[in-house]
């Protein structure tokens, strides 16, 4: 909660971040305008660096005209940016914020952690190696915004790409000395979705593209991806067996019993045995976490020392913040609601978008 909490004082302070300009910054900025409105002179708690980074909103209504606008958050890389590639992070859910989550807890420069009453300065930020950008897609997520409630029942994975196309059109022409460098795409989750579909838009775009408006595509990676249900679901099986987590008979067992994850409509037919052999699965993961087997998990609940040392702290049993279809049907304990309340069934993403937006 307390980290919650920061993270989302962190946006607003953001959100509301002077638009004074300050002379600090490295010397190639000025070689090109850059939107000056959008540096972020200082954050609460932030501590001193030497790169810049900005936020703000890109237009990207169909047309021009506002109604519709993506936020970004941007942070210069830490040396020699000038040199260093542009990567793009796009988190899942759908409707989890790259700025709440992508940037605030996993890769950005600045952490926010419940332990400490300022920002956290990470010493693994990626704008080690590169320029950072942060998108909110689609519109709903973190500040990204319509004024229109059809924009937002018209969300989906093809609407999110077209959108998130034109914000990166949009931010190069603010931020031109990007035009023609190097950019990679990178996400997790659902992001599997919207990070190959992005590129795949891109490409397309560039056939016909003027050079000034072609982007220099190179790659994308996706992390913990959402691909399709039967490809995730038997991935997470082979990867508990591949790593010992599971035994070769549990393996066998889900593998026979759940028809190895086939859909239905392609013949997959589950067996009784699928419920008790997909519950052992999870079962093996009580001790351990599961998107991160070798880090050390807290066994105890949250009881007294004095419970503690009586010997009655009873292990937490660990649980999935998301699952495939499979899991959460047949195994009843596996939350579809994240930590960071951002992960929501597709079909809900609308409702979600205009509860945050305080539209419709």
């Amino acid at each position: 909660m307390a980290v919650a909490m920061a993270s989302a004082l962190l946006m607003l302070a953001l959100a509301t971040a002077s638009a004074a300009v300050s002379g600090a910054g490295a010397p190639w900025r000025s070689r090109r305008p850059r939107p000056e409105a959008d540096l972020v002179t200082g954050l609460p708690g932030q501590p001193a660096v030497g790169f810049s980074h900005y936020a703000g909103y890109v237009d990207v209504t169909s047309g021009g005209g506002g109604g519709k606008a993506l936020f970004y958050w941007f942070f210069e890389a830490e040396r020699e940016p000038d040199k260093k590639p542009l990567l793009l992070w796009l988190n899942g859910g759908p409707g989890c914020s790259s700025v709440a989550y992508g940037a605030a807890q996993e890769l950005g420069p600045f952490l926010v952690r419940s332990y400490g009453a300022n920002l956290t300065r990470n010493a693994y930020a990626w704008n080690k190696a590169a320029n950072l950008l942060f998108l909110e897609a689609p519109v709903g997520v973190g500040f990204s915004y319509a004024n229109r409630t059809s924009d937002l029942r018209r969300l989906g994975d093809r609407v999110t790409a077209q959108d998130s196309y034109a914000f990166l059109l949009g931010w190069l022409d603010r931020f031109p000395e990007f035009k023609g460098r190097d950019l990679y795409i990178a996400g997790e989750s659902y992001a599997g979705h919207y990070v190959p579909q992005l590129a795949e838009l891109i490409y397309e775009g560039n056939k016909g593209a003027s050079r000034d408006r072609a982007i220099s595509i190179k790659g994308f990676m996706i992390g913990n991806a959402v691909l399709n249900d039967a490809t995730d679901q038997l991935g997470m099986v082979e990867y508990a067996w591949s790593h010992a987590i599971i035994s070769d008979e549990l393996y066998s067992a889900v593998r026979r019993d759940c028809d190895s994850f086939k859909e239905e409509a392609d013949g997959g037919r589950p067996g009784k045995g699928c419920s008790p052999a997909l519950r052992a699965f999870l079962g093996a993961y009580d001790d351990i976490d599961i998107y991160s087997i070798y880090t050390p998990t807290c066994l105890l609940s949250n009881l007294s020392s004095a419970s503690a040392a009586a010997g009655s702290a009873r292990p937490r049993p660990a649980r999935l913040v998301a699952a495939p279809r499979l899991l959460s049907k047949h195994v009843r304990y596996v939350r579809r609601l994240c930590e960071c309340g951002c992960c929501w069934h597709a079909t809900d993403l609308p409702a979600v978008a205009r509860r945050r937006s305080g539209i419709g």
